[in-house]
């Protein structure tokens, strides 16, 4: 007999990752440990408009030497020192199927959301995010068009302790020839739902959150920023599209609007959160770009955040997490509450 919710979200239980076919340990009791780990520089308030020491100001030479352009808007160059390449030799390697390897073509470029080095995407303007949208359309298609190319990966790391090498707001761009994991993990299982329900996975998943509305966070004509039921980091998110698209390209003008809207406002209220620039790894999944129809896919944004009760203490994945699987303390349905909450200054 299945027990009611209440109770069953009050004590450790299990919740299932329906985009990849993973399990999440919840365990709220242990909200109140004390904490005497490791703790944070809080990081630096005020950043200058412009930084003559930063790489990616306009006008200023970069790391590998280039000099940026004068740029006015956003700016786009070929990463530096990309983590794939376009005349990458092809190789392959297997020895009696134990040790497997193969070479990987692709390109990474970078995108400078703004010239001022201050100007995250918590402080532009729906207008000013709707331009970086565009951009981000662009590069989707121009990069997806190489004949190689299979998947265009767009996201954006903030903040040092994300891994950020530069505090000047800007996301990147990594295409490969072949799928990575995570978008193998999500077109496999919204494949399987689409041909067990001939509907989109993640239409049907929103429809219940709207119905329940216990972890929507923001919403708009076109876009809904909710916590997954089955979320891994504290306050981890998910932006989902109203009308099933696979493509950022995909969406109309005031699609594109309400996509920079909903952005805005979801990270300016992390940033409200713990009253601090707040850290967070985003990133769009969409269809591949191998020429084929993706009928079951559905365009979402992951924003995966570390912070775990202040700007100073993060989560860290490590111990059950690495050898076993996902834990969390605090219930998706609290940090849904928490930043639903947040009132924008």
């Amino acid at each position: 007999m299945q027990e009611n919710t209440e109770n069953l979200y009050a004590r450790p239980h299990r919740r299932f990752n329906l985009l990849t076919n993973e399990w999440v340990l919840v365990s709220p009791h242990r909200t109140q440990r004390p904490w005497q780990g490791q703790v944070e520089d809080k990081p630096k308030e005020k950043q200058p408009e412009y930084d003559p020491n930063c790489y990616l100001c306009p006008g200023n030479e970069r790391a590998g030497g280039a000099v940026n352009p004068d740029y006015q808007d956003t700016f786009v160059f070929t990463n530096d020192y990309a983590a794939l390449l376009p005349d990458t030799p092809e190789a392959e390697q297997n020895e009696n199927d134990l040790l497997i390897a193969e070479s990987e073509r692709g390109l990474s470029r970078v995108i400078c959301f703004s010239p001022r080095h201050d100007l995250t995407l918590a402080k532009m303007s729906t207008k000013e995010i709707r331009r970086v949208v565009d951009v981000w359309a662009a590069q989707y298609e121009e990069i997806g068009a190489i004949d190689y190319i299979k998947s265009v990966q767009i996201f954006e790391n903030r903040g040092a302790m994300m891994g950020a090498s530069n505090p000047h707001p800007h996301g990147q761009i990594w295409a490969n020839e072949s799928l990575p994991n995570e978008t193998v993990k999500e077109l496999n299982a919204s494949r399987a739902y689409f041909e067990k329900h001939g509907r989109s996975l993640l239409s049907d998943y929103l429809k219940t959150e709207l119905e329940k509305g216990e972890r929507i966070v923001h919403q708009n004509k076109h876009f809904v920023t909710l916590v997954p039921f089955w979320a891994v980091y504290p306050f981890e998110t998910l932006v989902i599209s109203r009308r099933q698209t696979s493509a950022i390209s995909d969406l109309t003008a005031n699609e594109r609007d309400g996509l920079a809207d909903i952005l805005r406002e979801t990270t300016a209220n992390y940033d409200l959160l713990f009253d601090t620039p707040f850290p967070y790894t985003m990133g769009f999944h969409q269809r591949p770009t191998d020429g084929e129809d993706y009928p079951e896919l559905h365009l979402h944004a992951h924003f995966y955040p570390p912070l775990l009760r202040s700007a100073t203490i993060r989560k860290f994945m490590v111990g059950y997490e690495l050898l076993g699987s996902p834990q969390r303390d605090i219930t998706p349905e609290t940090a849904a509450e928490m930043l639903r909450e947040l009132k924008e200054k």
